[in-house]
C-alpha cells in the first residue's frame, strides 16, 4: 500500500517535469538589414542601386511612392521581441534621406 501512495503522485508529476523544456521556433518577418548594408547608402543613390543594396522593401506608402520603408520582426522562441525599421526617402529616383533605427552613414552626404 505504502510503494502505490509513493508511485502514482510521481507518475503524474513526471509527465509535468518536461514542460518547460519544450522547444519554440523563432519567427522572424520581414526584411534582415545588418548595418553593414546600411552604411554602404549613399545620397544620390537610384532606387535601382537600393533595390541592389538591400533587397525589396517590405511594404510601399501608398500615398507617397517615394518612400520605402525597410521592417523587421523577430519573435523569437524565448526573450524578447526585436523590431527595427528603415525609411528611405527619394526624389526624382535619387535617395535624399535615411531614417529609422539604423544610423546614417557618416559619409551619407558625400553622395556617389
Amino acid at each position: 500500500m505504502q510503494l502505490k501512495t509513493l508511485i502514482l503522485p510521481l507518475l503524474f508529476t513526471i509527465p509535468l517535469a518536461g514542460c518547460g523544456l519544450v522547444y519554440k521556433v523563432d519567427i522572424p518577418q520581414g526584411n534582415y538589414i545588418e548595418a553593414k548594408q546600411v552604411a554602404q547608402l549613399r545620397q544620390g543613390m537610384s532606387q535601382e542601386q537600393v533595390r541592389f543594396l538591400l533587397g525589396n522593401p517590405m511594404s510601399l506608402d501608398g500615398f507617397n511612392h517615394d518612400r520605402w520603408v525597410y521592417l523587421y520582426y523577430l519573435k523569437p522562441g524565448r526573450g524578447k521581441v526585436e523590431q527595427k525599421q528603415l525609411i528611405l526617402d527619394f526624389t526624382n529616383d535619387a535617395l535624399i534621406s535615411v531614417t529609422g533605427d539604423y544610423p546614417a552613414p557618416a559619409a551619407f552626404e558625400q553622395g556617389l
